[in-house]
């Protein structure tokens, strides 16, 4: 796995894009060596390794270079992890990992934890006793990276009493330019600093940082490589699984393309072995996940194999439950909408983001389709997908959105009749159009109708449950609930989260649960023993 960014000189820019100089006070600064693309310094007492950057020019381009199909287990790589292996059997090593954001980072943080066991790491809940702590950070909100700020805060003191200690700053927020300038400027005591592309060389950038006790910097600006037989460290009995990772969408307040490249999809031989596997396993449940899910299989130049063929796929595994994350409603095919119409283990809740409801605050977030075009992609889904359930996400606040633009989004709710949605205030992100609009609603007014938008899916939430009453619904039981030991909590088909009272032994299991009282946010039940039995 070698990376081919040439880096750049201090200040002239010369062998690559960079100029440093905004990034430190380069007035002392001293080039230690340079070689294999890797350029070392020496900034006031600092070594600072810079293998490569985040670049925006280079994450907008589509279609510059060939999307390789790699294979983690390369020579180089299973060395290193021998190399570890060994260290970590002397003396015991352990690691720490925070996640924020959505469930790619969530399935990233997956792979990493895979790759440290794998080096013989050891996890810690405490992370007082890591040695190793990764921050695995999300770019979409403001206040997501206002908090990964703020735990760097907190860890600076962490690190002063533990010299040895690695910390590393990975995922989204570490493709974005103006995240590795703050983190280099005004966090120097950061070891690791690298991006969604090159995951997968977390055991060269630890052996880097570690043994040459420098500030490593690797971020890839590309169009992203698929990495097979990544290891994963997967909990529970529901599993995620990425089949493709990207998005060429570029909504004008999305920073994802930036982060995570082009729309790139895994061949689906892969794919299907690895959900069989999971079957293989006893995992009860998978979750498809990809920024953009409907656009799988088309980059595919050999074949005509869509998402709904996939899903097709899916439905002859022998997995109980079969989820997907996350859908652009653009395309959303009528193949798609078929296929989920067959049922079985393909569950009918499906995450549909509308983000406005207003055709002309569509139009400004490039957003590619109308209100029109989304109620009847709606219509179409309730009537192929018996008891259809639908969530999705929506931005308020957008720079120019009006009352009356407001009120459209209000309408389209009570329309669909959404049983949950993610809302959410804009927040621009440095580097999108949207971020130079002009952002001209006071904060006061994006606040009055991010709460009626609220009260409004409360009250859809709550209607929809009172519905359930007295129905008798599938759980997968997840475990005990975090405010009642003695309670346990599920989750229907429909995903909706499901409090009952049973033995322990029902943890991990499918059991028949009627509905007796509803909650805005879940509903509570009988475990019905009779009903479990007969299945």
């Amino acid at each position: 796995m070698t990376m081919g960014n040439n880096s750049p000189d201090l200040k002239s820019g010369k062998g690559g894009s960079k100029d440093y100089s905004k990034y430190f006070d380069f007035s002392d600064a001293k080039v230690i060596s340079e070689e294999e693309g890797k350029t070392t310094y020496r900034i006031k007492g600092r070594t600072v390794q810079i293998n490569s950057n985040p670049d925006y020019k280079e994450g907008k381009r589509r279609g510059k270079q060939e999307i390789e199909v790699i294979n983690f287990e390369d020579a180089e790589t299973i060395r290193i992890m021998e190399q570890f292996r060994e260290m970590n059997s002397h003396k015991q090593q352990y690691y720490f990992i925070a996640t924020y954001g959505c469930q790619m980072n969530e399935h990233d943080t997956e792979t990493m934890k895979g790759m440290l066991e794998e080096m013989g790491y050891q996890p810690v809940e405490d992370r007082t006793e890591a040695d190793i702590i990764l921050l695995n950070t999300c770019a979409i909100r403001e206040n997501a990276e206002d908090k990964v700020f703020g735990e760097l805060g907190h860890l600076k003191t962490l690190k002063l009493e533990k010299p040895g200690l690695l910390l590393g700053v990975c995922g989204c927020m570490s493709q974005e330019e103006g995240v590795v300038n703050r983190i280099m400027a005004k966090h120097g005591f950061v070891d690791m600093i690298f991006g969604t592309h090159n995951i997968h060389r977390l055991p060269q950038i630890i052996k880097e940082s570690l043994f040459s006790k420098e500030l490593v910097v690797e971020v890839w600006s590309k169009e992203g490589d698929i990495i097979e037989n990544l290891p994963k460290k997967r909990e529970g009995m529901r599993a995620w699984v990425n089949i493709m990772y990207g998005c060429d969408k570029f909504c004008t307040y999305c920073i994802v393309p930036f982060t995570r490249g082009k729309e790139r999809s895994r061949r689906p031989e892969d794919v299907i072995t690895e959900v069989r596997e999971l079957a293989r396993l006893g995992f009860k449940e998978v979750t498809l996940l990809g920024q953009n899910v409907n656009a799988y299989g088309k980059d595919f130049t050999d074949m005509d194999y869509t998402f709904g063929d996939l899903m097709d796929d899916m439905r002859k595994i022998d997995i109980p439950r079969v989820r997907f994350m996350t859908s652009h409603p653009r395309d959303f095919d009528d193949r798609l909408i078929e296929v989920l119409g067959k049922g079985g283990n393909l569950t009918e809740h499906i995450h549909l983001p509308v983000q406005s409801g207003s055709t002309a605050v569509l139009k400004k977030m490039s957003r590619k389709y109308t209100r029109e075009a989304y109620l009847e992609l709606v219509y179409k889904l309730k009537a192929s997908v018996p008891d259809a359930v639908l969530t999705t996400d929506i931005i308020v606040g957008f720079p120019g959105e009006t009352e009356e633009q407001f009120e459209e989004t209000l309408s389209l709710v009570r329309e669909v009749g959404y049983d949950m949605a993610y809302t959410f205030i804009y927040s621009p992100r440095e580097g999108t159009p949207a971020a130079a609009m002009e952002d001209n609603i006071p904060l006061e007014v994006k606040n009055g109708r991010l709460k009626r938008l609220n009260d409004l899916i409360k009250e859809q939430s709550r209607v929809s449950n009172d519905r359930m009453l007295g129905e008798l619904v599938e759980v997968l039981v997840e475990g005990e609930s975090k405010n009642n030991a003695n309670v346990l909590s599920g989750r229907s088909r429909a995903n909706k989260l499901v409090h009952f009272e049973g033995p322990k032994e029902l943890i991990g299991s499918f059991v028949q649960v009627r509905i007796t009282d509803t909650k805005t946010w879940y509903i509570k039940g009988d475990y019905v023993a009779e009903a479990a039995a007969v299945l």
